[in-house]
């Protein structure tokens, strides 16, 4: 299968090695690749320029998508679907939704519309851009990947000082106060978003298998592992992080990953997520993957009666109306 591929947050640990993988392993793929800055000042937005230019005749752009601005991803996603129906781009195959966000060491931070961020660029985003762009895939269907963590489960996560739960209020997701344990309610934000991400996908599956005309296109939701050497333990994250990584993780690598198979690099799980992209691994199927493998989510992620007040509200969130996606009939 051929087509468009879609990765958000293109620039970062996981994403520029998979973008070399996928651009050597797959090159009849038409790959789009959004970061926030397009500029070369953005010394990772170079590398991946850099990682691209490897392959001259690899049909692939860089484009900017700020997915804390939502009118932005809006407004992206309308681009594509243009793009699509006038054969300026091949029809999707995959939305990789790798970008993220999280804040461990400041006060939360909003986006424009009063939104913490970790919530909007983490889910509301994505939501916004895969329900704008199911209509884009062609007939044989695709892949969605989406993103969660161990954080999503209590007690799976070292950082974790609150078990992340989806609270009755589900509006109160999108607000947050300052607090002087910036560490531990940074990840609490961030896991929750990873929690709401998970069952988010639960419920996108199930609304594309009752629809004829998308029950091809399949969400997989990926728990990529332990990364030790992304920069997301140098960024927004107290300074007792980076010697973690740098002093004990990086270098002791092999040996804990004897004892926790989820200490990889960002290279090796940029593989699996190719795989997953391409519909190589999984094909056709459906679900939560830990690394690449069938492993139970947390309670809390399989009650559906949430799942489904989630999708509703996400949707709501997102500016999500029955005009602007192709599954109308979950909407």
């Amino acid at each position: 299968m051929t087509g468009t591929i879609i990765v958000t947050g293109a620039n970062g640990s996981l994403a520029i090695p998979a973008v070399r993988h996928l651009l050597a392993s797959y090159p009849d793929y038409t790959v789009v690749l959004t970061v926030r800055k397009t500029e070369d000042t953005d010394l990772n937005t170079k590398r991946l320029r850099e990682t691209v230019a490897e392959f001259p005749k690899a049909q692939t752009s860089i484009r900017q998508l700020d997915l804390a601005d939502l009118a932005a991803v809006h407004n992206f996603a309308n681009t594509i679907a243009a793009e699509v129906a006038d054969k300026k781009l091949p029809p999707l195959t995959s939305i990789v939704c790798n970008a993220y966000y999280w804040n461990l060491a400041y006060d939360p931070e909003f986006t424009a519309d009063g939104i913490e961020k970790s919530i909007h660029v983490n889910h509301i985003a994505h939501v916004a851009l895969v329900l704008r762009l199911l209509g884009s895939f062609g007939p044989e269907g695709g892949r969605i990947v989406l993103f969660t963590s161990d954080g999503h489960f209590p007690g799976k996560n070292g950082l974790e000082k609150y078990p992340p739960a989806i609270p009755d209020d589900l509006d109160s997701l999108l607000k947050a106060s300052p607090d002087s344990d910036k560490q531990g309610r940074g990840f609490f934000r961030y896991a929750n978003s990873k929690l709401a991400i998970l069952m988010w996908g639960y419920a996108l599956n199930r609304h594309l298998e009752k629809d004829e005309a998308l029950r091809n296109i399949t969400a997989i939701i990926l728990d990529p592992g332990s990364l030790v050497d992304s920069r997301a333990l140098r960024t927004n994250t107290p300074q007792f992080l980076h010697y973690v990584q740098r002093f004990v993780l990086q270098p002791l690598r092999p040996l804990l990953r004897l004892k926790d198979p989820s200490m990889r690099t960002a290279a090796d799980a940029g593989v699996d997520v190719v795989a997953l992209a391409a519909n190589k691994a999984y094909p056709g199927e459906r679900g939560y993957l830990k690394l690449l493998k069938r492993e139970p989510s947390s309670p809390d992620s399989l009650d559906e009666d949430k799942q489904q007040r989630l999708w509703v509200k996400s949707a709501e969130w997102a500016r999500i109306t029955k005009e602007d996606t192709a599954l109308a009939g979950g909407i």
